[in-house]
């Protein structure tokens, strides 16, 4: 795994993802070139991207919304019109229609759920050709040969242990970011969506960092229990919690296990996701 070219590539990939515009050649003529669509259907975040046949990123959309609850669909409509509205906004940027996307689901979801999510994307206009579980999209990115990919999102964490580049274990335990901000909320009485936004500000996470080390801890024991048993070498934070400062040290802390965060986590598993798509 070369962390250089990993966080280069990350790098990259944010700054397209915040640009209202395409960062490439406006000359381009995409219509007859097979895209590669990605749907991250997350409990905190609904991530869009669109990669080329070299996995190089394009175009990307994302925004906040609490439409799935630790990895089950829970607002299929507002999930719908969301992902409509991110559809047009790419196509009129890329010129060209998007027919087609891969999706994920936590470890462990149910086949009905999983379905659910598929159903999504196909009422929203595009063919879901592939749903693949979310740790292991990340580490399509990530490339990591022994080690867990640990993915903590906005309701679940998902556990991937790998041996040999081959996923031996997958599990999913409820518990991630929406719980950060709800302690958050409690302790300063704030609204979930005051301390949502706290939350992400770099100047606050230090002195929120006392009240939600428990719960960063309650993370890191549930992929502690996941892992025992495997020779795990390393493990590899993905997912927009882990962008909390300290994440990293409270599951090195607590697991023993060197522990890594890439640059911009939050885009590992939807650029993951779209590399699937063939």
């Amino acid at each position: 795994m070369d962390k250089t070219a990993i966080n280069q590539r990350m790098a990259a990939l944010s700054d397209i993802m915040a640009a209202t515009t395409l960062q490439a050649d406006e000359s381009l003529d995409l219509s007859n070139t097979h895209l590669k669509v990605g749907v991250d259907l997350g409990t905190a975040y609904l991530v869009m991207m669109v990669l080329d046949t070299e996995n190089r990123p394009l175009a990307g959309s994302y925004e906040f919304a609490q439409v799935v609850r630790d990895g089950l669909v829970v607002d299929f409509i507002g999930a719908v019109d969301r992902l409509k509205v991110m559809k047009a906004g790419l196509e009129k940027r890329l010129g060209c229609s998007l027919e087609h996307a891969v999706s994920a689901y936590p470890p462990g979801v149910p086949a009905a759920e999983q379905r659910a999510t598929a159903y999504v994307l196909e009422s929203a206009g595009l063919d879901c050709s592939k749903l693949i579980d979310e740790p292991s999209a990340a580490n399509g990115v990530l490339g990591l040969k022994n080690g867990a990919v640990v993915d903590v999102g906005g309701g679940t964490t998902g556990v991937a242990i790998l041996q040999d580049g081959e996923i031996v274990y997958t599990a999913d335990e409820a518990t991630g970011g929406t719980h950060f901000s709800l302690v958050i909320a409690g302790a300063l009485n704030l609204s979930f969506e005051e301390a949502e936004q706290r939350k992400k500000q770099s100047e606050h996470q230090q002195s929120l960092f006392a009240y939600i080390r428990p719960v960063m801890e309650k993370v890191a024991s549930i992929v502690d229990r996941h892992v025992q048993g495997y020779n795990v070498e390393e493990i590899v934070l993905v997912g927009g919690t882990s962008m909390f400062k300290g994440m990293d040290e409270v599951m090195q802390q607590w697991t023993g296990i060197p522990t890594w965060i890439p640059q911009h986590p939050m885009f590992v598993t939807p650029y993951g996701i779209a590399m699937q798509d063939k």
